[in-house]
């Protein structure tokens, strides 16, 4: 039977949409960082910013949608189980967690894998660092800059303390101070807790490979511990 035909209409949505979905995330970040960056701009500009995040939560809204009618199922089962499609939804920010659903759909188009397991998690850790971070540091230059007693008061403050959260370093210089700042703190270590672990993982496993096989490629007399008796 050929894959195509054994594909449900929910999998062939998915294949087509995946890929403007994500253009239209990269267009919602762009908008959102004018709206939140040029607010010493004419009003009209941030106004035009609004109105364009505000067009591709319809373009998202409308793809959960179609989704859950394609799937079938009743809506309490289908957030059980495509609960990471109703989180974008709710917070279109986080709309690079779905980098590795991109791939996976990119890749039903190709006979052979593009990159290597290994590569392919060190790039997906790579640019879900940066989509995050970069949103990240928008959301909490927004909700702290004008706070009383806040330390983040520029969006330099902000990148900066994105990376500190990342990378689980913290070194508290800059620590937020809203609630809403807060809670995207949280959410960033654990981001940073899951990309973190993933590549290190990924590389160990990876050295572990390498060593293996040039053991296997050594001769047999060379593989004796050492003070074994020849």
């Amino acid at each position: 039977m050929d894959v195509d035909e054994a594909d449900t209409p929910l999998d062939r949505w998915e294949q087509r949409a995946e890929l403007p979905l994500f253009y239209a995330s990269l267009v919602f970040l762009a908008a959102y960082s004018v709206r939140i960056l040029a607010h010493d701009v004419d009003v009209v500009w941030r106004e035009i910013a609004f109105a364009t995040m505000l067009l591709m939560w319809l373009v998202f809204l409308t793809d959960f949608v179609v989704r859950l009618r394609l799937s079938g199922q009743p809506l309490p089962r289908f957030l059980r189980t495509h609960w990471l499609d109703a989180l974008v939804l709710l917070l279109p920010l986080l709309r690079p967690l779905r980098l590795v659903k991109l791939y996976t759909t990119l890749q039903r188009r190709r006979d052979e894998p593009v990159l290597s397991l290994y590569a392919r998690v060190i790039v997906y850790a790579g640019l879900g660092a940066v989509l995050l971070g970069w949103a990240g540091a928008l959301a909490v230059f927004h909700a702290e800059r004008t706070a009383p007693g806040a330390t983040i008061l520029t969006f330099g403050d902000a990148v900066w303390w994105v990376c500190e959260t990342l990378t689980t370093v913290g070194y508290g210089d800059v620590t937020p101070v809203t609630t809403w700042g807060r809670i995207i703190a949280v959410g960033l270590m654990i981001c940073g807790l899951a990309l973190l672990g993933a590549v290190t993982g990924s590389f160990s496993s990876w050295l572990i490979q390498v060593f293996t096989r040039e053991d296997e490629r050594r001769p047999p007399e060379d593989r004796r511990p050492p003070g074994a008796s020849s």
